[in-house]
């Protein structure tokens, strides 16, 4: 096992060193807040921490970031709070800990023995009845004795909701350093605010910009009261990463579907009437469609000037 010293603060507990571990199972998860399939794995990972607690098993998440402002500690530890996450987090802004475990995901999740040995690895959401079996493994190699065979039962909420079968739209990210399949008139002007017109009639999983935007490496900052951003997919859920304007100030937002408001398919984070407030950086659920999932056009507007946007997931 690698050590833990590349943090640069905890949460939830001291600053734990490898060698301290020794004689425990470890579960060590490599996750950052704003990514879907991290979030949706959450629910498990807390039921595994109650659940083996007494038989010795220690999880462990390593807060590594992939936008710019996952790594400010102060945005880590509200996520933590939100997310209702007890068990230590080291807050690896750096990416110490990550190139250690000489990792390349989000999430990734490695077994550790009790002599410090990793034993497996997981890479992704998914395939909990395994892992699951692969911590009782290790448990009882560790000496546990009297364990609950059952699988855990679990249930997220929100955007821990596992992600539906009819998914057909992949993350998509609006900054031009990952960007694809966006369709737009003219041509994108890197880092330089330019007027951009909607797409005519965007394909599966084409997106495009409306109005004066100012697409960087990372996310494309809107430049006035207004701009939209136009996306056609394929989906139950769909969700955003975003954030406010550099100076804090909310940005108020209004979503449609298909050209009208969401109604019942709205997400957590929007009204029936499409309307909501970007206030914090982190990742919002837009649409949540409660019927047949299909071909849709999602359509977001704002309406205050420096909202960041980067990136589209889907569940």
């Amino acid at each position: 096992m690698p050590e833990l010293d590349g943090a640069i603060g905890w949460l939830n507990s001291a600053p734990v060193e490898s060698r301290s571990l020794l004689g425990k199972v470890v579960l060590v998860d490599i996750w950052t807040y704003s990514c879907i399939n991290s979030l949706r794995q959450l629910p498990y990972l807390k039921s595994w921490s109650a659940k083996f607690r007494d038989a010795s098993l220690v999880v462990i998440g390593v807060h590594s970031p992939e936008f710019g402002f996952e790594r400010e500690p102060h945005n880590v530890e509200n996520a933590v709070r939100d997310l209702r996450i007890t068990y230590p987090v080291a807050i690896d802004s750096d990416h110490r800990i990550w190139r250690a475990f000489s990792n390349e995901y989000w999430p990734a999740d490695y077994y550790i023995d009790g002599r410090g040995r990793v034993r497996y690895h997981h890479f992704g959401e998914g395939d909990y009845g395994e892992c699951e079996r692969i911590i009782r493994e290790l448990l009882k190699e560790n000496g546990a004795r009297g364990l609950d065979d059952s699988p855990s039962i679990v249930s997220g909420s929100g955007v821990e909701v596992a992600p539906s079968r009819d998914e057909r739209s992949p993350e998509t990210w609006l900054g031009y350093h990952r960007a694809e399949r966006l369709a737009l008139p003219e041509r994108l002007a890197p880092d330089s605010l330019k007027t951009y017109g909607p797409p005519a009639r965007p394909s599966l999983n084409q997106w495009g910009l409306s109005g004066p935007w100012n697409v960087g490496g990372e996310s494309a900052e809107l430049g006035a009261d207004s701009g939209k951003i136009v996306y056609r997919f394929h989906s139950r859920d769909l969700h955003m990463v975003l954030a406010p304007a550099k100076t804090g100030t909310p940005v108020r937002f209004r979503v449609r579907l298909d050209g009208i408001a969401p109604r019942s398919d709205c997400g957590t984070d929007s009204a029936p009437d499409g309307t909501g407030v970007v206030t914090e950086p982190r990742l919002y659920q837009l649409i949540r469609q409660k019927g047949q999932v299909e071909d849709r056009t999602f359509e977001i507007e704002f309406f205050d000037p420096g909202v960041r946007t980067f990136s589209f997931t889907f569940g």
